[in-house]
């Protein structure tokens, strides 16, 4: 059978089916009416072949414990030696139902209640949440927007704080969300040197690694042999074939001694098995998904190319950041003169729209708004011609 789910443009009506996305904005302190462009699901349906696995696997009835042997792995090794050009080993692998789950126990297995994990706002938020919620302290190596229309890290702030913090934990985006940099392989050396230096643990989320329309995704743990045994790399089918409610992400460890800590905090959890639909999602997508895959892949950076059109010649003082990864597109309305308070009630209560503030991925992140672009390019230009005509009504 043919790929059938290729229309992208193709509207599918969400609400009503429990989403996060679509039916709880009142709850989350919004107007029932908005347009949510928030959360980093897709308004695409998957893969037919994923879709089709699934229901044949319902069809079986019985739902009880269920494990992945080798194939599963090695399925998962293909996909990422043949996109990312990674070796990995079985001995690495290990599955949790998320990769915020993940994060929450690197957090637990190599720091302390008390000490600081170091992270680079403005950053997905969960960083600081799990950090936070876990009773650790909070440290930021902030990032900076440099006059080429990029965020750089600054590097001597990031050995600093490591030093005067006692860092020992740092918690690192790659692709960076939301500023949707795919870091070269010099910053990854200038920043896995000094992690080797001061015997740092990287944690690096590389959920958006299959989202790349500008460089090359590098793996950090690639790169040296002294980064791979400070690596703990989390990866996940759940962004590439939206698949985020099947809870299920591929860590690898390759350090025994890390992986040993990280499983006890596992364990200590009581996490055992995961979602036998989340497994057999999984093998799908990355035996049969690469058309699907590939389609979607132009489709969004089709969307990208038309938001940033669109910023420059219809939104006065607003800027999109340089795009280079991820389907999270980071725009400036600092030139537009409006204070935080006041861009909030432009964006929700006249634009009547549901966008993630910036602010919430720290305080740098004050005057921004991250936009999700994975959807009908019509309901994009639509979320556009709002954000214009608030702010022409301003």
């Amino acid at each position: 059978m043919a790929e059938r789910n290729l229309d992208f443009d193709k509207i599918i009506d969400r609400k009503n089916t429990n989403s996060l996305k679509y039916d709880f904005a009142v709850r989350r302190g919004m107007p029932k009416d908005v347009l949510p462009l928030w959360v980093a699901d897709m308004d695409f349906e998957t893969s037919s072949y994923i879709e089709d696995a699934i229901v044949e696997r319902v069809k079986h009835g019985i739902f009880g414990y269920s494990e992945v042997q080798t194939p599963y792995f090695e399925i998962v090794r293909d996909w990422m030696k043949r996109h990312h050009d990674w070796d990995v080993d079985e001995r690495w692998l290990i599955k949790t139902p998320g990769v915020v789950f993940a994060l929450a126990m690197a957090v637990k297995a190599y720091t302390e209640p008390g000490e600081g994990v170091l992270i680079q706002q403005p950053v997905y938020y969960p960083f600081s949440e799990v950090i936070d919620d876990n009773g650790r302290n909070i440290v930021s190596n902030n990032l900076y927007l440099g006059e080429d229309n990029r965020y750089h890290i600054d590097f001597e702030d990031f050995e600093r704080k490591i030093v005067d913090e006692k860092i020992k934990l740092f918690l690192f985006c790659s692709p960076h969300n939301p500023v949707a940099r795919v870091w070269s392989e010099e910053e990854l050396i200038k920043l896995g040197d000094i992690c080797v230096k001061h015997n740092v643990v990287v944690v690096s989320d590389e959920i958006h690694n299959d989202f790349i329309f500008k460089g090359k995704h590098t793996v950090f743990a690639k790169l040296k042999k002294e980064y791979e045994d400070i690596s703990v790399t989390c990866t996940a089918p759940s962004k590439t074939f939206n698949l985020a409610s099947m809870l299920i992400s591929n860590i690898f460890i390759p350090n025994r001694e890390l992986r040993h800590k990280f499983r006890k905090q596992v364990d200590a959890a009581g996490m055992s098995q995961l979602s036998v639909l989340g497994l057999v999602a999984t093998e799908t997508a990355y035996t049969q998904g690469e058309e699907w895959y590939q389609a979607m892949l132009k489709y969004v950076a089709d969307n990208i190319e038309f938001t940033g059109k669109y910023v420059e010649e219809n939104l006065p003082g607003v800027n999109m950041i340089d795009h280079e990864g991820t389907y999270l597109v980071w725009l400036d309305f600092r030139g537009t003169g409006l204070d935080k308070d006041e861009l909030e009630k432009l964006i929700i209560h006249k634009a009547k729209l549901w966008l993630d503030s910036g602010k919430i991925f720290g305080e740098c992140g004050a005057g921004f708004q991250r936009i999700n672009v994975a959807c009908p390019r019509s309901v994009l230009k639509e979320a556009l011609d709002r954000i214009k005509t608030a702010i022409v009504d301003a």
